[in-house]
């Protein structure tokens, strides 16, 4: 599997999330704070690959009614990184309290879909502890049921 596969897995997967916890008409306060995080860490590392300042902060809380239009933004950006730079080009960035560091675009790109399937499995038993259904973001169930 390559990083672009990885990306539309991710895509999908945030898609099911958002819509979960749109059923659940945004209830879960915790929830809704994770995965602000979730948006707003891809955002702030794909400001990062663009030499651009990000518009949130790592653990801004955003408005549920945003998730989306912020997701969509996030998942396009990435897919275009992903098309148009070199995995081995040279990114130098700061972290949120200042220290200086260098990677890859591949390893951006692995960090920010590894990071978001990290946090996918933390809603996931939000959810189920507030007693809501739990959606399917297993990449290998999304595969075979061709979405994507």
């Amino acid at each position: 599997m390559d990083i672009k596969e990885f990306i539309k897995y991710t895509k999908k997967a945030d898609e099911i999330m958002i819509e979960a916890l749109a059923n659940t008409g945004f209830s879960i306060p915790e929830a809704n704070t994770l995965l602000s995080h979730v948006l707003s860490a891809q955002h702030i590392w794909v400001k990062r690959m663009l030499n651009e300042q990000p518009e949130y902060a790592v653990w801004e809380v955003l408005p549920p009614e945003k998730f989306e239009s912020i997701y969509v933004y996030n998942l396009a950006l990435l897919e275009n990184i992903a098309e148009t730079k070199s995995l081995d080009e040279v990114i130098n960035y700061s972290n949120s309290a200042g220290n200086v560091f260098s990677s890859t675009v591949g390893e951006i790109l692995m960090h920010v879909c590894n990071h978001g399937t990290y946090h996918r499995g933390q809603l996931a038993k939000m959810l189920k502890q507030a007693g809501f259904a739990v959606p399917l973001t297993d990449y290998i169930m999304l595969k075979r049921q061709g979405l994507i």
